[in-house]
């Protein structure tokens, strides 16, 4: 019977309880992500620096060599990209 009772006024509460509050936060979701899409739409990208160019390609070296140097064994046993990569770019950095 309690349950009966509780389930009642539970139900009763919900139906009464105002529900305007949710509709303004529902439709600010849907209308933020209409702005940020033409934010970045309008935004043009970057060229990238000169130094940021000279890394990609020292990167792209390094990974070709690690690549040679992973499918002949030559890595030193433990050694993962990052140390190689670090110890690579140092080198290539030095030789120009």
């Amino acid at each position: 019977m309690y349950k009966a009772l509780f389930a009642a006024l539970l139900a009763t509460g919900l139906i009464a309880a105002p529900l305007p509050q949710l509709a303004p936060f529902a439709a600010a979701q849907t209308a933020a992500p209409a702005k940020t899409e033409a934010k970045t739409e309008a935004k043009p990208k970057k060229a990238p620096s000169a130094g940021q160019t000279a890394m990609r390609e020292r990167q792209k070296k390094c990974g070709a060599e690690w690549k040679a140097a992973k499918a002949a064994g030559k890595i030193e046993k433990g050694q993962k990209w990052p140390q190689y990569w670090s110890a690579c770019n140092k080198r290539l950095k030095a030789a120009n």
